[in-house]
């Protein structure tokens, strides 16, 4: 059974937490974690930053189009499985990224669920280029915060084992 543990918002964004009956205490992963991204179930190594607002996942074939008055992306996301999905998700807002060369950069938001170690939350992520970093997704404070603490000393420790309500 599942239930309501956070529903956290700001200015910016808004995320639901949910968890398994009884695994309502902060659970500890390490800095290093595999992810499962719903829909689509796909995993992907993640890097757990306590210093990033918020989420953010490497996507290519990046293509914008209209459904109706509302703006929608569609992108692909690749594992080191090789295994790959596309998905079609409304645009929720974009972040604007400060370039450390000056300017900004305005990637799109898009909302997901995702599940790490137990923890089962919808929660806005941005798409841009990781393909230089080592991993695929970063998950910053914004599905940390009130849910994980992070062991610097720890990799893979649990796998995730959720499923959509």
């Amino acid at each position: 059974m599942l239930r309501l543990l956070l529903v956290y918002c700001s200015f910016f964004f808004c995320v639901t937490a949910l968890s398994a009956e009884g695994a309502d205490r902060l659970e500890e992963l390490g800095w290093i974690e595999n992810v499962r991204i719903f829909p689509g179930e796909i995993e992907l190594g993640a890097k757990l930053d306590t210093g990033a607002d918020h989420c953010s996942l490497h996507a290519s074939d990046i293509d914008y189009f209209q459904q109706g008055k509302d703006r929608y992306v569609r992108f692909t996301i690749r594992n080191r499985k090789g295994e790959e999905i596309t998905l079609e998700r409304k645009v929720h807002r974009y972040a604007s990224i400060r370039r450390v060369e000056g300017g900004k950069h305005h990637r799109p938001v898009v909302q997901l669920f995702l599940c790490l170690g137990s923890k089962l939350m919808k929660v806005d992520v941005n798409l841009a280029d990781r393909s230089q970093l080592a991993y695929p997704m970063l998950i910053g404070r914004s599905f940390l915060a009130g849910n994980i603490t992070v062991d610097s000393s720890k990799t893979y420790s649990k796998d995730p084992r959720c499923s959509l309500p």
